[in-house]
């Protein structure tokens, strides 16, 4: 136990480090908010990846592969097809924006009035995700650890705290990608050792439905295949959706152009569909093999099944391994919530203290403003996380589930309609979160299970899962049909705007068809800064993985730590060898081959 202390307590001195090293690629709000918009694809792909993975993986996720097998699954593999869509579409339209927020592609589209609906609106949102994150990783250490959840909520979040208002975008994604290589370099180890202990794939298949009487494919409390169907179909839909809308396009605002974008789509595409078979064959492991975890963790009540993930590693892989998985979770949280963060307070120093309360503040005092502005985020996260670990019966996989359908789809549907249709009236997109809230508000809290085997005459009473599902399918339909119907229908009262509004919205879409292009060779110098820097660090912790072969395990488990080193240790590698040594002597004599950005 000492030994896996220890090995977090490092890790978390070395994502603090990360702040400070990058804090003086920082000396503006682009710089801080967005990298400058100079990022390499390798780095935006992974922060890409990492906003969709967090602790949740490895426990509200991890107990949803527990108890019912692939079905969890289904939502990364619908993650994965929207950074398809990205690659082969959005991704580098999303960059076109040429913009430091995404509110202010929003303002451009739908005027000030929205741009002000918007930043308000969606600042919650992505508070109570990072909240939701927060906790789930509270649960595993404390579990681990045996420390008050409460204190771990602190902990972590004021870890994060730091490094993002230290070094902003910079060190947020840089980190993002670090950790990205460990957490994958991690779960494929913990893979091959669930693989190889249940005799491979088949076989953890064989069992898991030996052991509880159901399909692998479906799981169990299923009576009616056509609402596991549906709910299949309209995650897919969701995710869809929430990858490829303006709110969610800060992914690609700080590639350095166009193509970087579109590379970064790809990356975090192939990472998102690899990632299922690695991350869950631990817990579908357990699950073949008869282990009761409500036995285990009794206190724990109906949230044993999101310790699966714990629970394995703790028997089967060697000491010190555990360090490593709750860094690798703390890794996956904090990508997501440093993202939250960075983002939050982009969005409010951009799009209202400076529009708003200082329209003439200095570059200097809004950067100040930006790092108190992360600073109180950061507080109201850690608040949020300590509430819902107050409600002890909520399970992290409905709560997440129910939190995208009800609130982060609406508010994707103006944002998305918007990106194609060009005559609707400037009110349509604040109108639009509108009928979206009624919407949400009549399926989550005014129809029942008892009100839909009324309507359809259902014979079978539906199971507590059944009804989970059918309301996340029932409220993206009901956002689909008629929070995005009605946007269309807005169409019907469109009036010529004023001359300065068409102005804004014919830059927007210019911007959107204007491929954006960034070979300087003031670009390449920092290319090769990202470069070299990165594959330091990525190198440096993967020498220090390998080191812990010599921590007091026998020798044929203490291997892991070699080939989970090794993974490490070659990408970084291979960043360093990418370095372009002539490149590194040029100096500046171009100027970027891109249309002027919004300041």
């Amino acid at each position: 136990m000492d030994f896996n202390i220890l090995v977090v307590g490092i890790y978390f001195l070395f994502l603090i480090a990360i702040g400070w090293m990058f804090r003086t690629f920082t000396s503006n709000t682009s710089d801080y908010f967005r990298g400058g918009g100079n990022m390499l694809w390798w780095m935006v792909g992974s922060t890409a990846f990492m906003t969709q993975f967090s602790a949740w993986t490895f426990t509200g996720a991890a107990g949803k592969a527990y108890n019912d097998g692939f079905t969890v699954a289904i939502i990364f593999i619908a993650n994965a097809f929207g950074y398809l869509m990205n690659y082969l579409y959005f991704a580098p339209k999303f960059r076109q924006l040429r913009v430091v927020t995404v509110i202010q592609a929003v303002r451009q589209r739908f005027g000030s009035k929205n741009e002000q609906v918007f930043t308000w609106t969606s600042m919650p949102n992505s508070v109570i995700n990072a909240g939701i994150w927060l906790n789930g990783l509270a649960i595993i250490a404390s579990g681990l650890f045996g420390v008050d959840i409460e204190v771990t909520i602190w902990a972590t979040g004021i870890v994060v705290l730091v490094m993002s208002v230290t070094g902003g975008s910079w060190a947020v994604i840089a980190s993002d990608f670090m950790q990205m290589v460990i957490i994958m370099a991690v779960t494929i180890t913990c893979a091959i050792v669930a693989l190889n202990q249940g005799g491979g794939i088949s076989n953890i298949i064989e069992g898991f439905e030996s052991t509880r009487e159901v399909t692998f494919l479906v799981g169990t409390q299923v009576n009616y295949f056509t609402i596991f169907a549906l709910w299949s179909f309209f995650i897919f839909v969701k995710q869809f959706s929430i990858t490829n809308n303006m709110l969610n396009s800060y992914r690609y605002l700080a590639a350095k152009d166009s193509k970087n974008a579109k590379k970064a789509a790809l990356l975090a595409c192939i990472l998102m569909t690899m990632g299922p078979l690695i991350w869950f064959l631990p817990s579908w492991y357990l699950a073949s093999t008869g282990v009761e975890l409500a036995a285990i963790y009794p206190e724990a009540g109906k949230k044993a099944a999101d310790y699966a993930y714990l629970y394995f590693v703790q028997e089967y892989m060697p000491v010190g391994m555990v360090g490593l998985l709750i860094s690798a979770m703390f890794a996956a949280t904090m990508s997501s919530m440093d993202s939250g963060l960075n983002r939050n307070s982009g969005i409010f120093v951009k799009n209202f203290y400076q529009v708003v309360l200082r329209p003439k503040a200095t570059e200097k005092e809004l950067v100040t403003c930006s790092k108190v502005t992360s600073t109180v985020f950061g507080l109201v996260i850690i608040f949020v996380a300590l509430f819902i670990n107050s409600l002890k019966g909520l399970s992290l996989f409905d709560v997440m589930m129910n939190v995208g359908a009800l609130i982060s789809f609406p508010m994707t549907v103006p944002a998305f309609c918007g990106f194609f249709i060009r005559k609707t009236p400037d009110w349509a997109a604040w109108a639009t979160l509108i009928v979206g809230a009624a919407v949400s508000y009549y399926v989550g809290l005014v129809i029942s299970a008892q009100d839909i085997q009324n309507w359809f005459g259902l014979e079978t009473a539906l199971t507590g899962r059944e009804w989970k599902d059918l309301k996340v399918g029932l409220g993206l339909l009901g956002h689909i049909v008629i929070t995005g119907g009605f946007f269309c229908s807005t169409m019907l009262f469109y009036k010529p705007l004023s001359a300065e509004r068409e102005k804004d919205v014919d830059t927007f879409f210019n911007n959107l068809a204007t491929p954006l292009r960034n070979e300087s060779s003031a670009q390449a110098v920092l290319d090769n800064k990202q470069r070299k820097m990165l594959g330091m660090l990525i190198a440096s912790a993967g020498a220090g993985i390998m080191a812990m072969f010599f921590l007091p395990n026998a020798f044929v488990p203490s291997l892991v730590f070699v080939l989970c080193g090794g993974i490490v240790l070659g990408v970084g590698l291979l960043l360093i060898n990418a370095v372009d040594a002539d490149s590194e002597n040029k100096k500046d004599d171009d100027d970027e081959d891109k249309l002027p950005e919004l300041s």
